[in-house]
């Protein structure tokens, strides 16, 4: 059942993209270094056509065609960090969409939303990787995104189309109104979630298809994750 969204609109703020490059020496390349445009973006099934991912294992592909970051959360992390996040704004994250108006507590798994010309649909939240450290310098980067849950979250495309600076993004599904993707992503990033809260996630609709699976696994009271490569990356 598709149930009425709460009215919730966002404009654009900035649009980023970038091809992977390597960026540190002895580790793999990364596209996390995005950069912004004005020029309008056609959006496909598997992202921008102006942006590319450099491990399409864990990045990219049709359940993360599109990372879109909440605006808002930056002044936090300034505030937080101190003059180390000075220069944090809009991009700096690697996500592709920025606005101010949707965040992980107002927006839910499987929300489909109209994105200028496109529609899209929130597929799950972001796992940070240890690329946060080393893409900002602050080598607890990855964990305080975990800690937070100021993780930004995921699109799979819908309707293919253009997108650019400007453009309104505008709720028209909720089907999932109690799972917030904060509450979802948590979840997620909780080594100690509820096995009962994690066998209901894993039947979520429209949630990923990985992250479905992962809360299959989490269901079971034996499952334990191992997340300490993911933040911290190749020895």
């Amino acid at each position: 059942m598709t149930h009425q969204p709460v009215e919730l609109r966002a404009t654009i703020l900035g649009l980023y993209v970038g091809q992977p490059r390597e960026r540190w020496a002895g580790k793999p390349p990364s596209a996390i270094g995005k950069h912004p445009t004005d020029t309008a973006q056609e959006l496909t099934n598997t992202g921008f056509v102006d942006d590319q991912q450099a491990d399409l294992k864990v990045h990219g592909g049709l359940e993360k065609a599109v990372h879109h970051y909440a605006a808002e959360h930056y002044p936090t992390w300034r505030s937080e960090l101190g003059a180390v996040a000075d220069e944090f704004g809009p991009g700096r994250f690697g996500e592709n969409i920025s606005t101010r108006g949707m965040t992980e507590a107002n927006l839910c798994i499987g929300d489909v939303l109209a994105m200028g010309t496109a529609v899209v649909e929130i597929s799950q939240g972001r796992q940070p990787c240890w690329k946060l450290n080393a893409h900002t310098g602050i080598q607890t980067m990855a964990a305080l995104f975990q800690q937070t849950v100021r993780t930004g979250w995921y699109y799979r495309v819908l309707e293919p189309g253009a997108v650019r600076v400007g453009d309104e993004v505008r709720r028209l599904e909720c089907p999932n109104p109690d799972w917030s993707v904060e509450r979802v992503t948590r979840a997620r990033l909780d080594p100690r979630v509820e096995p009962e809260i994690a066998a209901e996630l894993a039947e979520l609709p429209r949630l990923a298809g990985g992250w479905a699976e992962a809360f299959r696994n989490k269901a079971r009271r034996d499952y334990r994750e191992d997340i300490a490569a993911r933040l911290d990356g190749p020895a």
